[in-house]
C-alpha cells in the first residue's frame, strides 16, 4: 500500500538523575561528596533511506520515544546517556511542525539525518556542587524531560521526469512500455490511485526516473478529485513529459486538456509553470495522418511543439524517451564534491530565557523558561539545595524584582509546578 502522508509524536529520553553521595569505606569513613552526575537522554534522529519507498510502516505506529539517561553513582560515577531512537523513511519526506506547517527537514539525498528533538539533560550530582565554602553539599538534580513534537511527514517521490495529463490518457501504459514498471492499466477513471514509478534504460549504462502522476482534472489544485493530493510529487522533477489524447476517446479538446493541466500546475507552484514540458499527442494509431498534422498545426499556434505517439504500437516512443533524456542532460546538474558524506543536522527551538513576575492575589509567579528549567531540576529537600537556589535567583535578577513588586518574607512564589517560600 502507497502511503504519503503521516502524523508522529517524537520524544526525547528523559534524563538521569543526579545522585547525593559521600565516601565511606574503612580507610576514609567521612570523606567528601562523591556523587555523580545522570547520563542524558536519547535524542530522536530520522534517516532518510533509499531501501524504503512509503510511509506506511508509520500508519500503525505513530508515536516514537528515545530512552532515558541512566542515574549518576557514587564514585563521581557518571551514568550511561540515552540510546537515540532512529527513524528510517523514504528518501523525498518532508518534515513539518504539524502546528505551524514550518518546513523542519527536506530529506532529499539517502543517508540524510536530522535530530528531530533533543534528549533530556542529564542532572548533576552533589560532586559538581562542591566548593571552597560548601564542601559537603547535599544538593542535586533531577534529570529534565526530553523534548516533545508532533510533526507531519510527507513524500514527494523524487524523479527526474514526471508523466502528467488527464486519466485515461495512457501514461500508465507509457510507463509500463519505457520502464520495468507494470502499472494497473485499464478504462475507467482514475485507475491510478498511486504514483508509479519506474526507471528508463536508455543504453544499459545511462538512465533516468520517472513517475506516472495520477490524473489530474481541473480544480485539482483545491482538491478536487485526486489531482491535489499528488501533485506535490510534481514539484521534485526537472522535466514534466506531458500527455495528451489526441484520438478525444473521452469527448474532450486536446488543446483545451493542455491548457487546463498547465492551469493547475501554475495555481499549484509558480515554479511548475516553467518547468521544462514536452508535450506528447498519444494514440494516433486510432487517427489518419492528417488528423495527426491537423493537431500539430493548432499546437504550433500557441507556440507549441506537439509530439504524436502511440503507446500501444510503440510509435514515436524512443524518439521521445530519447529527448527527453537529451534535456535532463542539458539541465544544469548540481554536484556536491563531499560525495555521499552527508551532516547530521539538529532542529531547535530556542525559546526567551528571561523572565517575568506577576501577581495572583498573594501569590507571585515568576515564568521564564531558564528560571523554570532551574527549579525543576532541583531537588529542594535539604538546606543546602534551597540556599543554592536562593543564590542562583539573586544572581538571575529574580529576587531583586520580587523585592521592587513588594515581596516580603514568607510570601509564597510559584516558579513552574514549584511553589515555595524564599529569604529576601
Amino acid at each position: 500500500m502507497f502511503i504519503d502522508e503521516a502524523t508522529i509524536r517524537v520524544q526525547g529520553g528523559r534524563g538521569g538523575n543526579g545522585v547525593i553521595r559521600f565516601i565511606s569505606n574503612k580507610h576514609n569513613w567521612k570523606g567528601g561528596p562523591d556523587g555523580g552526575n545522570g547520563g542524558r537522554g536519547g535524542s530522536v534522529v530520522m534517516r532518510s533511506s533509499a531501501s524504503l519507498s512509503t510511509l506506511y510502516a508509520f500508519r500503525n505506529r505513530p508515536k516514537f520515544r528515545a530512552d532515558a539517561g541512566v542515574d549518576g553513582g557514587s564514585n563521581n560515577k557518571q551514568g550511561a546517556c540515552g540510546e537515540d531512537k532512529v527513524i528510517l523513511v523514504p528518501v523525498g519526506t518532508v518534515v513539518r511542525n504539524l502546528s505551524t506547517r514550518e518546513i523542519i527537514a527536506d530529506l532529499s539525498r539517502p543517508g540524510e539525518e536530522i535530530v528531530l528533538v533533543k534528549g533530556g539533560a542529564g542532572g548533576r550530582g552533589n560532586r559538581s556542587f562542591t566548593n571552597s565554602v560548601r564542601q559537603a553539599p547535599r544538593i542535586c538534580e533531577r534529570g529534565t524531560k526530553g523534548e516533545e513534537k508532533t510533526l507531519a511527514l510527507e513524500l514527494k517521490l523524487i524523479a527526474d521526469v514526471g508523466i502528467i495529463g488527464y486519466p485515461n490518457v495512457g501514461k500508465s501504459s507509457l510507463i509500463s512500455r519505457i520502464s520495468g514498471k507494470r502499472a494497473k492499466v485499464a478504462d475507467y477513471p482514475f485507475t491510478t490511485l498511486v504514483p508509479n514509478l519506474g526507471v528508463v534504460d536508455i543504453d544499459g549504462e545511462h538512465q533516468f526516473v520517472a513517475v506516472d502522476i495520477p490524473g489530474l482534472i481541473e480544480g485539482a489544485h483545491v482538491g478536487k478529485g485526486l489531482g491535489y493530493r499528488f501533485l506535490k510529487h510534481v514539484e521534485r522533477t526537472r522535466v514534466l513529459l506531458h500527455l495528451i489524447d489526441l484520438a478525444k476517446l473521452e469527448g474532450r479538446d486536446p488543446l483545451r486538456d493542455y491548457q487546463r493541466i498547465n492551469e493547475e500546475l501554475a495555481a499549484f507552484s509558480p515554479a511548475l509553470a516553467t518547468r521544462p514540458q514536452i508535450v506528447v499527442g498519444n494514440k494516433i494509431d486510432l487517427l489518419d495522418q492528417s488528423d495527426v498534422e491537423e493537431e500539430k498545426a493548432r499546437f504550433s499556434e500557441f507556440g507549441v511543439e506537439l509530439f504524436p505517439i502511440s503507446v500501444a504500437t510503440g510509435s514515436g516512443v524512443r524518439d521521445i524517451v530519447m529527448r527527453t533524456y537529451s534535456i535532463l542532460q542539458s539541465l544544469t546538474v548540481v554536484t556536491s564534491d563531499e560525495g555521499e558524506i552527508v551532516q547530521r543536522r539538529v532542529y531547535c527551538y530556542h525559546g526567551e530565557e528571561g523572565f517575568r513576575v506577576e501577581r495572583d492575589g498573594d501569590l507571585y509567579v515568576v515564568r521564564g523558561a531558564a528560571v523554570e528549567r532551574l527549579v525543576g531540576k532541583l531537588i529542594l529537600d535539604s538546606r543546602d539545595a534551597r540556599e543554592y537556589l536562593s543564590e542562583r535567583l539573586e544572581k538571575m535578577g529574580v529576587l531583586r524584582e520580587l523585592n521592587r513588586q513588594g515581596f516580603e518574607h514568607g510570601d509564597l512564589v510559584r516558579i513552574g509546578e514549584v511553589q515555595l517560600e524564599l529569604s529576601r
